[in-house]
């Protein structure tokens, strides 16, 4: 049997294969898929149809929807004096949790990888932090920093490092920075166990030729382990982005925001132009750009997903 001969029945068989695909392949998969596009559409899809829509529509103060607005709720929003200085916040809030979080997770992962005494204990306790309710991991905080009772005002005046009690969630020159810390103790545990598993699935082949060449551990985490973390750090930090972002509970719980708007980020100003202030018009035009930066970071993350599983 010749070339041409095997190639014409090739693609008899090909063509044999694609009459009997059934026309109807995606109706058949849709009582698959369908309990999850429902969901989609039912908890995603909808509510952001309605908040776009209301985000065009003039509300009173007491949320009754008295028809069609236009931009305006908008052109308030955009003509708040603080949404500018909020904006800022916000985007120094998630690059600092983030690139701190982040450079602290590589040397932690590395460290609860190697083997030692009580390593199993260290990583239980590192999950902690991530595994309880971030409402409550940010009360003990506040607990703690509380001015007069707090524990760690305490023990800085019984080392004699202070004199006076200091205000760290009232005081703005520092409120911020301790929400800062809240965020990343609460961050570090997913991140770290994220390079963990990275780190765990770099071939031990690899590392034992680097050592035998007599490369050392520095250069082997620069050279090997490094690179090959790419794609588990990528995928943590877009993670990470996105949490960061929609952090609620532990601005809200430490601070409400304050004092004043010095702690606010979009997430938290949003809520309180609502349901504090009951200015529901320019809260549902900041809910819709809130919305439109997370679908963003949503897109970045499946393109980054869909890079990785192509370079696997």
């Amino acid at each position: 049997m010749t070339a041409l001969d095997v190639g014409a029945k090739g693609a008899k068989v090909a063509g044999v294969a694609k009459k009997r695909r059934p026309k109807n392949s995606i109706l058949n998969a849709l009582p698959w898929i369908g309990p999850a596009l429902a969901l989609i559409i039912a908890v995603v899809v909808w509510p952001a149809i309605e908040l776009i829509k209301i985000s065009l529509t003039k509300i009173t103060s007491a949320g009754a929807l008295e028809g069609f607005n236009g931009l305006e709720n908008y052109r308030m929003l955009f003509e708040n004096p603080d949404l500018g200085a909020i904006v800022m916040r916000t985007l120094v809030w998630v690059g600092s949790v983030v690139s701190i979080t982040v450079i602290l997770s590589m040397p932690l992962a590395q460290l609860i990888n190697q083997n030692f005494p009580g390593r199993k204990f260290v990583r239980w306790a590192m999950i902690v932090p991530w595994a309880a309710s971030v409402v409550m991991t940010s009360i003990v905080w506040k607990w703690m920093l509380e001015l007069t009772s707090g524990e760690f005002n305490l023990t800085l005046r019984q080392l004699g490092l202070q004199d006076q009690p200091v205000d760290w969630l009232r005081d703005p020159r520092y409120s911020f920075f301790v929400l800062i810390w809240v965020a990343v103790f609460v961050s570090i545990p997913f991140t770290t166990f994220v390079l963990l598993a990275g780190l765990q699935s770099i071939p031990n082949d690899i590392i034992e030729a680097a050592q035998v060449d007599g490369a050392t551990s520095w250069q082997i985490y620069r050279g090997i382990k490094f690179p090959l973390l790419r794609n588990a750090l990528l995928i943590a930090t877009i993670i990470n982005l996105i949490n960061v972002f929609n952090s609620f509970p532990i601005i809200w719980a430490l601070t409400r925001g304050g004092p004043g708007y010095n702690t606010d980020t979009t997430i938290t100003f949003a809520y309180k132009m609502a349901f504090v202030e009951y200015n529901m018009g320019p809260s549902t035009a900041l809910g819709v750009i809130n919305f439109a930066f997370i679908m963003l970071i949503v897109l970045i993350y499946l393109r980054v997903t869909k890079a990785t599983r192509g370079q696997l």
